[in-house]
């Protein structure tokens, strides 16, 4: 698409920057957690419908599709996250959250704000170019099912009765060929040889804030972020006395060897040249200081880029779980549940250039730069596995960009920049959301036919 062509699309930005930036503020004043997004779902559709998209909301629950066919050429998907943290938000904003003990620390609003305008700018700019557009706004990313509820409630259809099901990883055994029209009425679950509420896209594109200079967009090759399991093990003693330890078997001395022990997994079980991640998050037990209760709980994450290294370490926390119960004399082995799990998330090398030129003319090369693989998970990846298409997911710079320099030339960057989950990462709104609406709009328009 030619440079005029481009900016024709872009420039009604400006004039509608304040209403976005609205939205946002809204959107972080009124948080909602996984698969309660309501509120958020009825802007978001009612926006796609005012700009012209066929709208079809409840996909998973609370995920909302719009569709815009413009003639022949690629479908091209944006894709945004709406849900929020159980986080108790700690900045001055004038806009910060209304919802006790729910925030937007992870910058999920910057996401749905940056969609809509993309959309909007998109749907007005239809003369420059031909295809079809699908906006997709998932609920429920932070607790790993949202992509997969969408994909399983027939976001991409199945061929035949019995085929198209979703397996354990989320992906999709169909073609995913899409309706002639690509809406539905209710959203609800694909029957035998449905077809896609939406059509199946040739790529996928989506971005993430991070605790960057806003104004920044930065990137990964291949596999951009972790795969993750989040494990909960119950140990189980035998509950007693606190004057009388030698009567119980006190599960939270094991459990405590077990999270101690945990630590030498990355530190003498993975070669140095891969990475790992093992954080326990959650440890709980008991209820009264001289009560020996009889379980402890401890939830755990894990953070892996390489299959046969998840392999490893999963082995490992299992057998050192076993290994301390037994040590201890305890009644029975651990439990370990499964709490949700996130494959690795992994950039198309075609993609990433195409859409990074496109970027780089935009934006200028000083703006765009490459980055170490995140350590933190998506469910991106697995809309496009079920698609079967390519995915780019780059990262877009959220905060104060002077904050950010002198971080960074003081070698603070990790100590005086909040990170995402924090209950102080708050993104300034400027350039930030401008810069994500540009970034979504310019990747589409790198795939979508320019009309002569």
């Amino acid at each position: 698409m030619s440079d005029s062509a481009r900016d024709s699309v872009l420039a009604p930005l400006d004039a509608r920057m304040a209403d976005l930036e609205s939205l946002y503020e809204d959107l972080h004043r009124h948080p909602e957690l996984g698969f309660q997004e309501t509120r958020t779902a009825a802007e978001a559709a009612r926006r796609l419908t005012s700009y012209g998209y066929e709208v079809t909301t409840g996909i998973g629950r609370t995920g909302v599709t719009g569709v815009l066919r413009n003639g022949p050429g690629p479908v091209v998907l944006l894709r945004a996250d709406m849900d929020a943290l159980p986080v108790t938000e700690r900045s001055a904003l004038p806009y910060a959250s209304a919802v006790p003990g729910v925030m937007h620390a992870c910058g999920h609003d910057v996401h749905v704000t940056c969609l809509a305008g993309a959309a909007d700018l998109l749907a007005a700019g239809r003369e420059h170019w031909s295809g079809t557009l699908v906006v997709l706004f998932q609920p429920a990313e932070e607790v790993g099912d949202g992509a997969r509820a969408m994909i399983e409630d027939g976001l991409f259809g199945t061929a035949e009765a019995g085929a198209g099901a979703s397996t354990d990883d989320g992906t999709s055994t169909d073609d995913g060929a899409g309706t002639d029209d690509g809406t539905s009425t209710d959203g609800a679950a694909a029957g035998p040889g449905r077809q896609g509420l939406v059509p199946t896209p040739d790529v996928v594109l989506a971005q993430h804030v991070a605790p960057l200079g806003a104004g920044l967009i930065s990137y990964a090759p291949g596999a951009c972020m972790a795969a993750s399991d989040s494990l909960k093990i119950t140990f189980h003693g035998t509950g007693g006395h606190g004057s009388r330890p030698e009567t119980a078997v006190d599960p939270i001395v094991m459990a405590a060897a077990f999270v101690q022990r945990l630590q030498t997994v990355v530190a003498r079980e993975v070669a140095p040249k891969d990475r790992a991640v093992v954080t326990v998050g959650s440890f709980q037990a008991g209820d009264a200081p001289n009560v020996i209760p009889d379980q402890a709980v401890v939830q755990l994450s894990v953070r892996t880029f390489d299959e046969d290294v998840r392999g490893r370490v999963l082995a490992a926390i299992d057998r050192i779980a076993k290994a301390e119960a037994t040590a201890s004399g305890a009644p029975r082995e651990p439990e370990t549940e499964v709490l949700n799990t996130f494959p690795v998330t992994r950039n198309d090398d075609r993609t990433l250039e195409q859409v990074n030129a496109a970027f780089t003319d935009h934006f200028g090369a000083q703006r765009l730069f490459g980055y170490e693989p995140a350590a933190g998970s998506e469910d991106a990846g697995l809309i496009a596995t079920a698609a079967g298409a390519p995915l780019y997911y780059w990262w877009l710079g959220g905060w104060d960009p002077d904050e950010f320099r002198a971080a960074m030339s003081s070698g603070r960057l990790a100590q005086d920049i909040p990170s995402n989950h924090s209950p102080h990462f708050t993104p300034v709104k400027q350039p930030t959301l401008t810069m994500g609406v540009q970034a979504l709009t310019v990747a589409a328009l790198s795939h979508l036919e320019p009309r002569r």
